[in-house]
């Protein structure tokens, strides 16, 4: 069966993006995927290698979620802001 084709070019690591191991990442891109929604590439490293990237996903959402004067709908809006304005898709 061959996958939807998506808008968002590919990340030209084909080793990765075409050897994802079973998890929530995974499930999240076939998920996209099959719904023909764009997603974040990055998703492919985080299925590629899940242990060695679980790190960045929790500084993440430490960042973007721990209490500071900016709320987090804030700090993703100046996110998405910045992606726009450096043509990086957020």
């Amino acid at each position: 069966m061959s996958e939807p084709k998506s808008k968002t070019p590919p990340m030209f690591l084909p080793a990765v993006e075409n050897h994802a191991q079973p998890s929530p990442y995974l499930d999240a891109i076939r998920m996209m995927r099959d719904a023909g929604a764009e997603y974040p590439r990055i998703w492919h490293m985080f299925a590629f290698k899940s242990e060695a990237t679980a790190h960045l996903a929790r500084f993440t959402q430490e960042i973007m979620r721990e209490p500071a004067p900016l709320s987090p709908g804030l700090r993703e809006l100046i996110a998405a802001y910045t992606s726009a304005v450096n043509h990086c898709p957020f």
